[in-house]
C-alpha cells in the first residue's frame, strides 16, 4: 500500500487569484432554460424555414464562466452546439466560443449594455434584446460572407422556461 504521506495523493489545483467582479453578475440574465422559435431571412428569395430549438444558459462550478448548449432544427435539419462565455477582464469584454453540429469553431466578442446583448464575430453576429421582466429575448442574427457587408439571417425569440 503506498505511503500516503510521500505525496502520492492527488492535489487540487492552486486557488486561482481571479476574483468575481460585476460583470459576472451581468451573466445570470442569460442563466436558464429558454425554448427558442423564430424564422431565417433568407437573401436569394427562399422560402424561410422555421427554427424550433432549445437553448440551456447554465454557471460552470465557480460562476467565472457559463456553458450555453442549444438543440433544434432549422427547416428539416438538426442543429445544435457547446458555447462557453466568459469575461476576459483585460480585455473588459465577454467572449464567446461556439463548437458547433456542423463542425465550426467561432469565437465571438460579446458585450451587454441597457438590456441588449450584442454578439460579435467575424462572419456572424446577433443582438438580443431582454424584455423588461427578462422572461424574453427578440434576437436577429446577421451574416457576412466578407466582414463588411451584413444582410439578416435569421429573426428568433428565446421565451424563459425556467
Amino acid at each position: 500500500m503506498p505511503d500516503n504521506s510521500s505525496g502520492d495523493q492527488p492535489r487540487l489545483a492552486d486557488a486561482s487569484q481571479h476574483r468575481h467582479l460585476p460583470e459576472h453578475e451581468l451573466l445570470n440574465s442569460l442563466i436558464g432554460k429558454w425554448m427558442t422559435t423564430g424564422e431565417t431571412i433568407p437573401a436569394d428569395g427562399a422560402p424561410a424555414l422555421k427554427i424550433h430549438a432549445s437553448d440551456i444558459y447554465e454557471w460552470v462550478a465557480g460562476r467565472f464562466f457559463v456553458v450555453h448548449t442549444a438543440y433544434g432544427r432549422i427547416g428539416d435539419t438538426d442543429v445544435g452546439g457547446i458555447e462557453l462565455i466568459g469575461y476576459d477582464p483585460e480585455a473588459k469584454r465577454f467572449r464567446t466560443h461556439l463548437f458547433d453540429s456542423q463542425g465550426n469553431i467561432t469565437t465571438q466578442n460579446l458585450t451587454f449594455n441597457d438590456g441588449t446583448w450584442t454578439w460579435s464575430g467575424q462572419h456572424a453576429r446577433a443582438t438580443g434584446v431582454l424584455s423588461n421582466d427578462g422572461q424574453a429575448m427578440p434576437t436577429l442574427h446577421e451574416w457576412s460572407d466578407d466582414g463588411v457587408n451584413w444582410r439578416p439571417s435569421m429573426n428568433v425569440t428565446l421565451h424563459k422556461v425556467v
